[in-house]
């Protein structure tokens, strides 16, 4: 049976997401996906592994929880489709599944993300709405939008379903790890979903989570004790795809009690880690998508054995990519 026509499965309770939830996700998942491969570098004497989400069909994580999202929904629901928004990633993670299932998807765009994301996004077959992320609220667009349609709203990460479908690459990493063992995990963040839904997926890991210099919001929340937004006047950074001003509960939560901590990197740094991903393992890296690795590159996370480092993405303009990986 093709997935345009099975049923939606029955609607789980949505009690927190744990490590159970996050593998029945992975399950679904592994059904329609492979497994992205967990490639190793050599760092400073020391073999890290770098589970390579770039790979993806659409070239990202976000179709891990998009999926799970969405083919949980039922058929009623699918009648009229979802809405989601994104600055790209996750706009193509909905957008596949929602022309997979059968189904349309309305995304909510800022009028400035990358170009290859927003006409991937439209070649999905999605209906794109763009705002001005400096001037209005892409919420309250996409709230509105949602009850206009009758259609289910799918946040980027505040969502049970969401934060298990990421967590799945976690699930991946734990079967592929050599040894079996996955001592520390590093791994970007913006809003927490892929972060959180994998510190769930490998309770006995160390979890550093990585941002953008400026935008450190989680690993001041986590330091804090308790969630502090993006400060005014943020600078400017090249990672659209991790400039979240304030983390959800429920994913500051589930990082919070696992003890995760959080480094910042830099636009040199990330730049760096892009053209070594380039060189040296043959893969195309967004900024957002290089940061794990730029944090361990920079010394700001040590290298150690079974160390997993989260390669999230490769959408990138390539005038983008070019200026980013210039010596």
């Amino acid at each position: 049976m093709t997935a345009q026509s099975q049923s939606a499965a029955p609607t789980p309770d949505r009690s927190a997401p744990n490590k159970q939830s996050v593998e029945r996700a992975a399950a679904k998942i592994a059904a329609i996906l492979p497994p992205t491969p967990l490639l190793p570098l050599d760092i400073d004497g020391v073999t890290i592994w770098c589970k390579a989400e770039c790979l993806q069909p659409i070239g990202a994580f976000k179709i891990r929880g998009a999926w799970h999202r969405l083919s949980d929904m039922t058929d009623e629901e699918r009648v009229a489709g979802v809405v989601a928004f994104s600055s790209g990633n996750h706009a193509q993670g909905v957008a596949w599944a929602a022309r997979r299932l059968g189904m349309p998807a309305t995304i909510v765009m800022p009028a400035d993300a990358p170009v290859a994301k927003m006409a991937s996004t439209i070649a999905l077959g999605a209906t794109v709405v763009t705002y001005d992320r400096m001037t209005e609220n892409r919420e309250e667009i996409a709230g509105r939008l949602a009850t206009e349609k009758s259609a289910v709203l799918v946040p980027s990460f505040d969502d049970p379903w969401v934060v298990e479908g990421q967590g799945s690459a976690g699930v991946e990493i734990g079967a592929q790890m050599p040894g079996g063992v996955v001592s520390h995990l590093v791994i970007p963040c913006g809003g927490g979903g892929l972060a959180s839904g994998c510190a769930l997926a490998l309770p006995d890991a160390q979890v550093t989570i990585v941002e953008p210099e400026g935008w450190a919001d989680m690993g001041e929340s986590l330091r804090a004790g308790d969630i502090v937004p993006v400060g005014p006047n943020p600078p400017f950074t090249s990672c659209d795809a991790l400039q979240t001003t304030r983390v959800a509960p429920l994913t500051f939560g589930i990082l919070r009690d696992r003890g995760a901590t959080g480094v910042s990197v830099t636009e040199a740094e990330i730049g760096a880690a892009m053209r070594l991903a380039m060189t040296r393992l043959g893969l195309v890296l967004e900024p957002g998508g290089a940061v794990a690795l730029a944090a361990v590159l920079a010394g700001k996370v040590a290298p150690v054995e079974g160390m997993a480092v989260l390669l999230s993405g490769r959408n990138v303009d390539p005038g983008r990519f070019r200026v980013m990986t210039e010596v």
